[in-house]
């Protein structure tokens, strides 16, 4: 008989029919394929698929592809719902793995569509959370816990998170708990989460459920705390701190606790924070004086320890470091509590006898340190037997554990605590640095590199700045990117800006090029508190590296480089103890075998041993002096060359940087001269410098390594006759390599550094060939034409240094040259303003050399052409130094013909009148025209723009001419009360300029019209300016009228349009006498008339850049309290300016402001605080706008901190940061995009606090990524948005690749909220995440 209408055969042939129906091109064909299963698996029997392995593998991966289908609809709810509850029910007794239906179930989850919190769900996700809340949760829980409408309930089967008779607990379904609240915590409703809290708890506190039960109900708990209510999480954490007041608590309850506090704190460190008050003191209360005192009472009575006890302040410890790193602000109450706690058990061993209280607390350490320096080394041998004899190699002691999360716990007090705070007390040095260093000798490996770790931390956020600590010896990007910012600083006092092309970068001193200076330590602070530390740290650091494992002397090598990159030496005493073995580190074998893994240590292979020590004898070479290094040279020499050849290229690399810091150490001027006993091992690093630069077997770094090291040494050679480093045939064979490795693609670059640094010091040209000399000339200027920007730049600087070099030039012959400026003419053009100011410079060189076959035609054609395009700043003087030359050697008659004729009007006039007039003097009778040409031209031109060029012309020769200038004032002033737009204005312009050369003559008449009012006023003071930035050239002529210019000015400066300008003028006299008018500005600070005070605020803003040595001695001492004065302002305007002024005085005063930004910061965040009452509601026609009057405050104060936190982040608390960062992400526009930058830049200052505040970082990123514009939006808004979204696509791009680092690197993983938020990143925006990956990468290629 047939069976009836519409009923299903429940065999597992039926289920074989259907599974090639669920890749059937019709969407109609797979769903009711899918609907077709869900009736066989209900009516089928409970087993009837038990022994059908291959179909039911087959059903799973064609449900799985179904569930991924994305043509066809997704299965609903009444579809979804039974399959769930019949794998929740499915018994698999005779089956292998138990598992099977639990793995099913977590696969179901992670295949559904997931929902984001913030965003609103998908139809399909709501539709997978209909189907768990259904069925799934109240299987888990074993009651329904939403009806969901259902007025008939079915009661579900035992729950699956129950504890069973036998006490036991389905661990998978723990596991399905845990994938459950992962994919879908944002829609579980409170009611679900309080009942699969209540579940969760009742395993968590059962006395017999199993550890491992117990820790995935803690990773349970943590996750459901992600997703808790304010109130929800509140009566959780109540009830935790009732579990610990009561009587019966056990202590294997009490570790589980601690577990779980700790668990809590790094999922919801900031809704956990406010708990912190309650929860820590029962925290530190497990690791108080009393309980350490009781424990060790205990091991000396009983002979042995309490084991859980133990776990307990291991629970403890562990609980304590997750709320110093993240809740440190919240942990600050109970600062002394924490350091005594982690000072107490990193030294707890129950096992060893009792060591003196002074010991343990390092109350007498100094005492221990000065016996230790008087004990030989046999009686430290014999302690060390005794030692061991001592019942060390205990293998059941597992005190190790205590002390190594004690350790921790003073890692994370070092890390969070001395940005500004602890640091600067001196806490950290006082109390917790001796500790640690007598806890070098700690027995356990893994306890010891936790000890070494926290003091190299410690030392690093000694140093001034993060910018002395990411440098290393070798490289000179470091130092010349220093010295260019300095120099630029002084450009303009100087009185041209080409200085910044024509200075040679590669004449600035290479670190450790000169002998280094020995500087004294400062008198207190940070680093005088490490330099008083530093001997007894170095001693003890010399006994771990003579015996311990690769590992220990790894993190020792690592602690001594900080210390001396961050005293800049520190080692000169006791140098003597860690040369042997730091020569035995390095002259290992890449080879051997890598130690193994010692608890949470990674382990050191001895490659990175060799690296760790090379890169130590480089910072020891730069930072100290010969003299100190000389005993050891023969066993450094021979180290460094055998890393030299390694295979492994990042020893290798390393081991040439440590030859060149060595080359420096050999040759003069650091040695004396180059004697018979440095001879020998000069030879033998020049031998492995010139292998390694050709040979093919080495890696491209290797090699360009070696290139800069070989200049190096030829710029040590070449300094004078005398300097015999090199014989000639070492000489000829260096710089035949050298030329060969230029026309090598692969090393090009590095040898054209190396020959720069070469020819900046060739002094006699007796040292080259000319043949070699026009060679490399030649292939310089080839490469020219090379598209690489980079290789061009670097080929310019080299050929900058050569046209500045006579040595160098007297080998040119005229064929060279008119080569050479064949290659240079087509880079005389404005697409590149960098290149065109260097070969500007290179230009005006070589026209001194060879005037007659560098001026040419085609040059004056190429001059005319970028004349006529807006040049200023160090590209104009570069200019103007090449005009003036040209002028000079008298050949400047067709040039001053086409700057007539072919320029003219047709550029701008102030840039033409400066080049006319600059040619016009210097080269005098030779040009063509005199003076009284363009003083008739201004007379009788018919238009304003030949006048004003005229003017321009006449004010730069009066500049020039000086007191021989026959120009009077009146010539210019006649103009002040034309009509025209621009001739008044060009016309003080060049009054000013011609009054700066002649003082006496210009400066009355121009004081005169200052006390007039209207325009004429406006334009003296124009006039005034120009004067005062050339006063460093006539300073004394300028002398007697200061105080009449002071008066004057202040007078002027009342008037509304005159108060930009006269500030800047005030503030440029100021520089010329501080004693006097500094204490002014001080005071005016203080008038009741808020325009004065800003008047001194920015007048003492423009003295911050262009001032001197001198007047920062008179300003060092009243500068912060100047600050702090505007700061407080009480007018809005004001305050603004204040920050401004505060960040040009972080720019050009670092010195000064660095060491006081405990007093500055505070302020500076203050600003940056929205506040309710600076915002006011404007009625605009029929719509209300709001205005923000605090706005533009903000923004400087970001932009402050933006620029303090580049200088000197060690100095500012993170939290206080990350704070202002997280509501600046919820700011205007404007501040969004400074926060961005903030946190791109703090991606690798701190990745590790970056990491712990990630959680606040996604809820903001969320909110501007969901953000939707109205359908009204103008275009404006459309592009503010998609450039906030591109700002956050970027950051999260740089957040994503940290924080992969961190998890490979670390034990803690990012959190679910990242996690959770990076899918939905990558999915949501991977077309604008593509866009934005690849425009990074471009721009870093």
């Amino acid at each position: 008989m047939a069976p009836a209408a519409g009923s299903v055969n429940a065999t597992p042939a039926a289920i074989s029919a259907l599974l090639s129906k669920f890749g059937d091109a019709d969407s109609d064909i797979r769903y009711m394929s899918l609907n077709d299963l869900d009736k066989i698996l209900r009516s089928g029997a409970q087993g009837f698929l038990s022994n059908e392995y291959q179909i039911c593998a087959k059903v799973v991966e064609s449900l799985l592809k179904t569930l991924d289908d994305t043509n066809g609809e997704k299965a609903p709810a009444d579809i979804l719902a039974p399959l769930i509850d019949r794998l929740s029910t499915l018994k698999t007794t005779n089956a292998v793995d138990n598992s099977i239906p639990a793995t099913a179930l977590r696969t179901f989850l992670t295949v559904f569509p997931r929902p984001v919190a913030g965003v609103q769900p998908h139809r399909s996700t709501q539709d997978a959370y209909s189907a768990i809340s259904k069925v799934l949760i109240p299987r888990l829980v074993g009651y329904v816990v939403i009806s969901h409408g259902v007025r008939t309930q079915i009661s579900p089967p035992p729950a699956m998170l129950e504890v069973k008779q036998d006490n036991t607990v389905d661990h998978d379904a723990l596991d399905v708990l845990i994938e459950l609240i992962r994919c879908f915590g944002p829609l579980l409703q409170d009611a679900e989460k309080k009942a699969l809290q209540k579940s969760t708890m009742v395993i968590f506190n059962h006395e017999r459920t199993s550890t491992i039960a117990k820790k995935k109900a803690v990773s349970a708990i943590s996750l459901l705390t992600l997703y808790m209510s304010d109130a929800l999480l509140s009566s959780f954490v109540s009830n935790i701190l009732e579990s610990f007041s009561r009587p019966s608590l056990t202590a294997s309850q009490h570790r589980l606790l601690m577990t779980m506090l700790a668990s809590l704190a790094r999922t919801v460190p900031q809704r956990f924070g406010i708990y912190i008050k309650n929860l820590a003191p029962f925290v530190l209360g497990a690791l108080s004086e009393k309980e350490y005192r009781a424990a060790l009472q205990e091991s000396a009575d009983v002979g042995a320890v309490d084991t859980e006890a133990e776990e307990v302040r291991e629970a403890a410890l562990l609980a304590l470091e997750s709320f110093l790193l993240s809740c440190s602000h919240d942990m600050r109450p109970f600062t002394d509590d924490s350091i005594q706690a982690g000072l107490r058990f990193v030294a707890y061993d129950p096992n060893v006898a009792a060591e003196e209280d002074d010991d343990v607390m390092g109350g007498t350490q100094e005492d221990a340190d000065d016996e230790d320096q008087d004990k030989s080394e046999e009686e430290e041998e014999e302690e060390e037997d005794f030692e061991e004899e001592g019942g060390m190699s205990d293998e059941d002691d597992a005190s190790w554990k205590i002390r190594r999360c004690a350790a921790k716990a003073l890692h994370a007090i070092t890390s969070t605590r001395s940005n500004g705070d602890l640091l600067d007390n001196g806490v950290l040095y006082q109390k917790i640095a001796p500790i640690l260093v007598a806890r070098f000798q700690e027995r356990e490996e893994n306890v010891r590199l936790e000890v070494l770790s926290t003091m190299t931390t410690l030392v690093h956020k000694t140093s001034d700045s993060t910018r002395t600590l990411f440098s290393f010896a070798g490289e000179p990007e470091f130092e010349l990117s220093s010295i260019a910012e300095s120099r630029s600083r002084k450009r303009r006092r100087l009185g041209s800006d080409a200085t910044l092309f024509e200075s040679p970068v590669s004449s600035v001193p290479i670190l450790g090029f000169q002998s280094p200076e020995n500087s004294p330590p400062p008198n207190s602070g940070p680093r005088a508190d490490l330099a008083r530390l530093s001997s007894t740290i170095t001693r003890g650091v010399s006994k771990l590296l003579k015996e311990s494992t690769p590992a220990t002397k790894q993190s020792s090598i690592a602690l001594l480089r900080k210390i001396v990159l961050v005293q800049r030496g520190g080692l000169s005493e006791h140098f003597k103890l860690i040369a042997g073995p730091l020569i035995e580190a390095i002259k290992l074998s890449s080879g051997g075998s890598s130690s193994q893994s010692v608890g949470t240590a990674a382990s050191a292979s001895s490659g990175k041993l060799r690296i760790e020590a090379l890169q130590l004898v480089c910072a020891v070479c730069d930072h100290h002096s010969s003299t100190i290094i000389a005993p050891h040279v023969p066993g450094l020499v021979s180290a460094a060359v055998i890393a030299a050849q390694d295979k492994y290229v990042k020893v290798s690399s390393e081991a040439m940087v440590a030859v060149e810091s060595l080359l420096k150490v050999l040759t003069p001027p650091r040695s004396a001269s180059a004697e018979q006993t440095n001879r020998k091992f000069v030879e033998q690093l020049y031998d492995v410098v010139l292998d390694r630069a050709v040979a093919t077997d080495a890696d491209v770094e290797v090699r360009q390594r070696a290139l800069h090291a070989l200049g190096v040494l030829l710029a040590r050679d070449s300094r004078h006759s005398k300097a015999n480093v090199l014989s000639k045939a070492q000489l000829q064979k260096a710089t035949e390599v050298l030329l060969d490795r230029l026309r090598n693609e692969t090393t090009r670059l590095s040898a054209v550094r190396a020959v720069s640094i070469f020819l900046n010091s060739l002094q006699d040209p007796g040292k080259t060939q000319a043949r070699w000399m026009r060679a490399v000339t030649l292939e310089l200027g080839t490469q020219l034409r090379k598209a690489n920007r980079g290789l061009r730049g670097a080929n310019l600087a080299a050929l900058r240094d050569l046209a500045g070099n006579p040595a160098a030039l007297s080998h040119l012959d005229g064929g060279t040259i008119e080569a050479l400026m064949g290659m240079l003419l087509p880079l005389v053009s404005a697409t590149d303003l960098n290149l065109l100011g260097m070969t500007l410079v290179i230009l005006g060189k070589l026209v001194r050399h060879s005037p007659s076959q560098i001026v040419d035609q085609n040059l004056t054609a190429a001059l005319c052409g970028i004349i006529v395009t807006p040049l200023a700043g160090a590209v104009l003087d570069a200019l103007l130094l090449l005009l003036k030359a040209v002028g000079e050697q008298g050949i400047g008659q067709p040039l001053m013909q086409s700057l007539l004729q072919d320029v003219g009007v047709n550029g701008d006039a102030a840039i033409v009148g400066k080049a006319i007039g600059t040619l016009l003097v210097a080269g005098g009778p030779t040009v063509g025209v005199k003076l009284d040409d363009f003083v008739r031209e201004l007379q009788s031109a018919p238009d304003d723009q030949r006048k004003c060029l005229a003017l321009s012309v006449l004010g730069e020769a009066g500049l020039r001419l000086q007191s021989n200038s026959p120009l009077e004032p009146a010539l210019f002033t006649n103009y002040f009360n034309s009509k025209s737009q621009s001739l008044p204005r060009a016309a003080a312009t060049a009054l000013g300029r011609a009054g700066a050369g002649n003082i006496q003559t210009y400066l009355p008449v121009i004081l005169s019209a200052t006390s007039q009012s209207g325009s004429s006023q406006y334009l003296s003071l124009h006039a005034i300016k120009e004067i005062l930035q050339f006063s460093s050239q006539s300073k004394a002529a300028l002398s007697p009228y200061t105080r009449q210019v002071w008066d004057t000015l202040l007078a002027a400066s009342q008037a509304e349009d005159n108060k930009a300008v006269g500030a800047e003028c005030i503030g440029r006299l100021a520089i010329i006498e501080p004693q006097t008018f500094l204490p002014l500005l001080k005071r005016y600070l203080q008038d009741r008339t808020p325009s004065v005070r800003g008047m001194a605020i920015q007048a003492i803003r423009f003295t911050l850049s262009d001032s001197d040595e001198a007047f920062d001695e008179v300003l060092r001492p009243m500068l912060i309290h100047l600050l702090t004065l505007m700061l407080n302002d009480e007018d809005l305007e004001n305050r603004r300016l204040a920050l401004g002024t505060l960040n040009s005085a972080t720019h050009n005063k670092s010195d000064i402001i660095f060491p006081n930004l405990t007093d500055l910061v505070p302020l500076v965040m203050k600003e940056s605080r929205v506040k309710p009452e600076l915002v006011r509601e404007v009625q605009m026609g029929p719509f209300k706008h709001k205005v923000d009057d605090g706005l533009e405050v903000r923004k400087s104060a970001y932009e402050t901190l933006y620029t303090l936190m580049e200088g000197a982040y060690s100095r500012i608390n993170p939290v206080d940061l990350f704070d202002r960062i997280g509501d600046g992400l919820e700011d205007e526009h404007e501040i969004q995009i400074l926060c961005n930058l903030m946190l791109t830049k703090l991606v690798a200052l701190d990745p590790d606090e970056t990491g712990r505040q990630v959680d606040v970082i996604v809820d903001r990123y969320r909110s501007i990524l969901t953000f939707k514009l109205k359908d009204t939006a103008v275009k404006q808004e459309i592009e503010k948005l998609n450039e906030a979204n591109k700002g956050v696509l970027k950051v999260t791009l740089l957040l994503h690749d940290s924080l992969s680092v961190k998890t490979s690197s670390a034990s803690n993983p990012p959190s679910e909220k990242w996690k959770g938020y990076w899918d939905w990143v990558a999915k949501e925006f991977r077309g604008q995440l593509a866009s934005v990956e690849q425009e990074m990468k471009s721009q870093t290629a």
